[in-house]
């Protein structure tokens, strides 16, 4: 059975910190393949943003160097609002016999109640947690605490031993917009952005 990982964001840009954690998300699950989902534009264009072919290809370009990653235009070409369940119905489809596993940063698990039917969500996918710095399991709320509990005894939830970067796609975004680089860019992605000058005021 293949082991099919996804990894959704609106990597914006993608920086070390996302590769750290995809990196930790394959190893820890003994993944064969982590599928990179960059989020499509929304529907107020902010400038100081990338649009959604730029956040693809310095994906693409981030992760050339693993032959576990790959990216996927699917939340891009869609139209409408993006919603992890409609995300992993395209991926069951297309693998049916694939185990799927969703990567989530606590955060989001905290919130998982509140997601598009998420309750059959956690029935065709696994999930894999990536704590931030000062979460942990007791802050879950209520509503989640039978499925948790479950979950992690069977084993489809996993939380990984690799915490999250505190790395901020914002901070980027400002460092890149006062006229410099981040050293939390992969330098293929550091070098696409100079070329075609992204994050700068007025662009």
């Amino acid at each position: 059975m293949k082991n099919i990982g996804l990894f959704g964001g609106t990597f914006d840009p993608i920086h070390n910190g996302h590769l750290h954690i995809a990196r930790a998300f394959a190893d820890e699950i003994g993944l064969d393949t982590v599928v990179f989902l960059p989020a499509g534009d929304p529907y107020h264009k902010d400038p100081s943003r990338a649009p959604a072919q730029d956040r693809l290809t310095m994906t693409e370009l981030a992760i050339a160097d693993d032959p576990r990653f790959a990216a996927s235009d699917c939340d891009i070409v869609r139209d409408g609002a993006t919603y992890t369940f409609d995300t992993v119905q395209i991926f069951r489809q297309q693998f049916p016999a694939a185990q799927l596993w969703w990567l989530m940063g606590s955060d989001s698990l905290m919130k998982l109640h509140t997601w598009k039917k998420w309750q059959t969500l956690v029935r065709q996918t696994h999930i894999a947690v990536a704590m931030r710095q000062g979460d942990n399991l007791n802050q879950t709320p209520r509503e989640l605490h039978a499925w948790l509990g479950e979950a992690l005894q069977n084993g489809s939830v996993r939380i990984l031993n690799a915490p999250l970067h505190n790395t901020s796609s914002t901070q980027i975004r400002q460092t890149l917009q006062s006229g410099r680089l981040s050293d939390d860019l992969p330098p293929q992605v550091a070098r696409y952005i100079r070329e075609h000058k992204l994050y700068q005021s007025g662009k």
